[in-house]
């Protein structure tokens, strides 16, 4: 998890347990030593004296069994303020534990519970870490990438002005253009075994659909070498004139350029195809 339980708010929620524990008249100590529910029934503890054991547990690196603690007092005191806390606290301690599907849980149980608590948001964004965070490599099926993009779509447009919105938009950025790689891959397998239509079809993708990615200028180069194989001079050369016009100073756009007047063409535009259309939208500022 690249967020820490360092968030101001949750870090409110256990220094106001230190305090409650430190004036308790000795119901507990600090080090949770005085918690023995095997000998003693978790329901005869208070919940401070629980959520202060899931805090104990949690800063001693064991998220799995604070995750627990938080979630008794959910079912212990319900509806109180103690619960509320413990819930944003069992998200963080779920996901901290990897356990993706529990914190998912968590979160969304306190955004449905308390939508206008301050924690809201950050529930939100704890909702859609627990789907970037699991995000591998490009070769693995996307349904986790998009359930990520919505989720943190969530953040960016419910909660524009908090501490996690600028951090979404990132991760946003970065889901996204992970997104288009998985295009580009699928494409650059079809173009290695002379699928052209199938590779067309990736590329084309990327760029209507990825077009603020960094995949783009190469999904252009792809295309030319794509519809020069095919013999589709006039599409070749719209998708060479659009690289050239984006990407002059890239490596992709000198390929492209090679191949083209290695043909005795040149890139230049032809309205007939659909590359046409994003070409226009180029010349008016619209595209990328």
């Amino acid at each position: 998890m690249t967020e820490t339980v360092s968030r101001k708010r949750v870090i409110g929620a256990l220094g106001l347990v230190a305090v409650l524990a430190a004036c308790g008249g000795g119901d507990g100590r600090s080090d949770g030593s005085f918690f023995n529910p095997q000998e003693i029934p978790l329901e005869t503890y208070t919940a401070e004296q629980i959520f202060e054991r899931g805090e104990y547990e949690l800063n001693g690196n064991n998220p799995g069994e604070a995750a627990t603690y938080f979630a008794e007092i959910e079912r212990l005191y319900p509806y109180s303020e103690w619960a509320k806390r413990a819930l944003i606290m069992q998200a963080f301690a779920y996901h901290k534990d990897q356990d993706y599907p529990n914190s998912r849980s968590a979160a969304q149980r306190f955004i449905d519970f308390y939508p206008g608590d301050d924690d809201a948001a950050y529930a939100q964004y704890l909702l859609a870490l627990s789907y970037y965070d699991q995000i591998d490599e490009v070769g693995r099926d996307q349904g986790l990438t998009f359930q990520a993009l919505q989720a943190l779509r969530g953040v960016i447009e419910g909660y524009p002005d908090s501490e996690y919105a600028r951090s979404a938009i990132l991760k946003f950025d970065l889901a996204f253009d992970h997104l288009a790689g998985k295009e580009m891959e699928i494409g650059r397998y079809y173009l290695r075994r002379d699928h052209y239509t199938a590779a067309i079809n990736r590329f084309r993708v990327v760029v209507e659909d990825f077009q603020t990615t960094t995949h783009t200028a190469e999904a252009l180069h792809r295309l030319v070498e794509a519809y020069l194989s095919l013999g589709l001079n006039h599409e070749a050369q719209t998708a060479g004139a659009i690289l050239g016009h984006n990407y002059r100073g890239s490596e992709w756009y000198e390929d492209s350029y090679k191949l083209l007047t290695g043909r005795g063409l040149a890139p230049a535009f032809y309205k007939d195809n659909w590359l046409g259309a994003a070409y226009r939208q180029t010349i008016k500022g619209e595209w990328l």
